[in-house]
């Protein structure tokens, strides 16, 4: 009974949408994005906040969600692996990770590809070494990071291309209604 006076109501935004749950002080992020929310695509790898198999973004900056109380993130907006695309619509880091074989078991790649997103709105031309260096809070025990550098290299790449179609695409615009 001393446990739920401990409770408080926490609105967080994930993925765009505004959940409210009542948590205990200490329910780190990670726990109730699984357990309360289902969204199990945030791994728990470690404990130690050594893996980064639970990175998310909080608000555009990667975070490993093991590290971080639920109640911190209230106000802020997370996006986990499970919002980065749609159904037939990939996030390009997605594709990415499609067409450079970026995973072998794939438990570490949700993180990684978190990872990644936040590092692509860092860095909109990443060179290997920022790749390399952006990634190294993830660990993964399968590949040699050969083809997840490539991965997040194509991704930057497919990023670039969309904005570049975009810019164009509304010059045009602005050329016919003159």
């Amino acid at each position: 009974m001393a446990g739920k006076a401990l409770k408080r109501m926490v609105k967080l935004d994930v993925n765009g949408t505004c959940y409210e749950r009542e948590l205990e002080p200490r329910d780190l992020l990670v726990h109730v994005l699984r357990d309360e929310l289902g969204l199990t695509g945030t791994h728990i790898g470690c404990d130690t906040s050594q893996c980064g198999a639970c990175t998310v973004l909080v608000d555009g900056e990667a975070v490993k969600s093991c590290t971080m109380l639920a109640v911190q993130a209230e106000g802020c907006s997370v996006t986990t692996v499970e919002g980065l695309g749609k159904m037939g619509a990939l996030h390009p880091i997605q594709e990415g990770f499609w067409e450079e074989h970026g995973l072998q078991c794939g438990f570490c790649t949700p993180g990684v590809m978190m990872a990644a997103v936040g590092l692509l709105a860092q860095y909109r031309e990443p060179t290997e070494e920022q790749i390399r260096e952006g990634l190294e809070g993830v660990m993964c025990r399968c590949t040699g990071y050969q083809n997840i550098v490539r991965a997040v290299a194509n991704a930057a790449e497919r990023i670039k291309a969309t904005e570049s179609a975009e810019i164009q695409a509304a010059v045009a615009h602005v050329g016919e209604r003159s």
